[in-house]
């Protein structure tokens, strides 16, 4: 009796220690949410290039845990994230999401990424700064900051640097466009410019010859908050119409980010941008990164490649902070909200308590080198987080930023 009892036990304990190896070794399911057509074409291809790039540095495997990607088209609209989102799932039943690369997308799938408790990494800006404040979402996690933080660096240098009195802004009318306008507006008019002209175009626009010709001939600059190669196109026609030798351009992270710079040519030269990746940033890590995406692809990495590869940076972190367990979807979450990178191509991040990111900022001006277009790093402002230099309450007592807020009160 004690021997058979020995024997039940042995077989009790073996199929316990089976299942748990089992278990160990079910794969990681990664959904990825990208664009593929549309005007956000050409970031989404980037977005995959991060990735893949990521995962194959990897063989595939992180914390001992091998990684199925799980790539979803969302159309680079609100519905089609939706439908991608709900997809990945409830069909291919992902233990996590990266994506999706526009901020109107990330509000579409709020609510239910909240529903389904299922942890997403944004690699982008698409992070509005509502879902961050008055609707936190613990399930959602930045990578990289909004809209309108690097914004805001580029207004005060704007005014107190480059000494600009007076600019008009012209951006993508939708949420990312509205974002980025606003932080730059309210951080150049609290240090003296004032913005006295708006102007919105569609995102899917193909000619920019009308706006152009609407730009106030007095303005020093014309801040530029354009996606894609909605930038390409908005820069080439700014110099057809002879305002290049007289006005200056202020760019958002993408309007000269390095994806696209290889389709510009002497219209850019000159260009001040902001954003929290250059391809020129001096470190080890970078330089490193720089030469596997042009060993892989051919191609310098821009905002887009660097910032899906941040997100498998954290995502990576925080599997091995719990040795690969992603099945605590409790703990998962802790882990991703207690990241602090100090490694990457983008430098040190942290993210706040509201799941957004704390990191560099980099002042860039668009200049020719070795026969090539690079975004020269002309300051770097650390430690930079999503309210800038405005008090926490107080910014989020106030209405987020949007196409009509911060109000404009110094229109002519």
């Amino acid at each position: 009796m004690v021997r058979n009892g020995f024997a039940m036990a042995s077989v009790v304990l073996l199929a316990t220690m089976s299942g748990s190896a089992f278990a160990q070794a079910e794969p990681l399911r990664l959904g990825f949410l990208t664009v593929r057509t549309g005007a956000l074409a050409a970031g989404g291809r980037q977005m995959e290039e991060g990735i893949q790039l990521f995962l194959k540095e990897r063989n595939n495997t992180l914390a001992g845990r091998k990684v199925e990607l799980f790539i979803a088209d969302t159309g680079g609209n609100p519905a089609g994230a939706k439908t991608k989102t709900q997809e990945l799932i409830e069909h291919d039943k992902v233990d996590v999401i990266i994506g999706p690369l526009a901020t109107f997308e990330a509000l579409a799938i709020d609510d239910y990424i909240r529903q389904a408790q299922v942890p997403l990494i944004t690699p982008t800006s698409a992070a509005q700064n509502d879902l961050a404040q008055q609707k936190k979402n613990d399930y959602v996690l930045h990578a990289v900051g909004t809209a309108a933080q690097p914004m805001h660096a580029l207004g005060e240098y704007a005014a107190k640097k480059l000494g600009y009195k007076r600019v008009a802004t012209i951006a993508d009318d939708f949420t990312y466009g509205h974002e980025g306008e606003a932080g730059f507006q309210h951080a150049y008019e609290d240090n003296g410019g004032k913005v006295v002209q708006k102007l919105w175009s569609p995102l899917n626009a193909v000619d920019y010859g009308s706006y152009v010709g609407q730009i106030k001939p007095d303005v020093d600059a014309v801040y530029a908050g354009f996606a894609g190669i909605n930038g390409v196109r908005f820069l080439k026609q700014f110099n057809d119409y002879g305002l290049k030798s007289r006005i200056a351009v202020l760019g958002n992270p993408t309007c000269v980010d390095e994806g696209v710079l290889k389709n510009l040519g002497d219209e850019a030269l000159g260009v001040y941008s902001a954003s929290w990746y250059a391809s020129t940033i001096d470190s080890p890590d970078n330089k490193r990164f720089v030469q596997a995406v042009l060993d892989e692809y051919k191609v310098v990495p821009g905002f887009y490649t660097a910032g899906t590869y941040t997100a498998g940076l954290f995502l990576e972190d925080a599997l091995k902070a719990i040795n690969g367990k992603f099945e605590d979807k409790a703990a998962f979450v802790r882990a991703l909200h207690s990241v602090r990178l100090a490694r990457g191509p983008m430098g040190p991040i942290r993210v706040d308590e509201y799941g957004k990111p704390i990191l560099n900022i980099y002042i860039r001006k668009v200049e020719r080198k070795n026969g090539t277009l690079v975004n020269s790093i002309v300051e770097t402002i650390p430690d930079v987080g999503q309210f800038w230099k405005y008090d926490p309450k107080q910014f989020m007592a106030s209405p987020p930023y949007s196409r009509d807020y911060p109000p404009a009160k110094n229109l002519e």
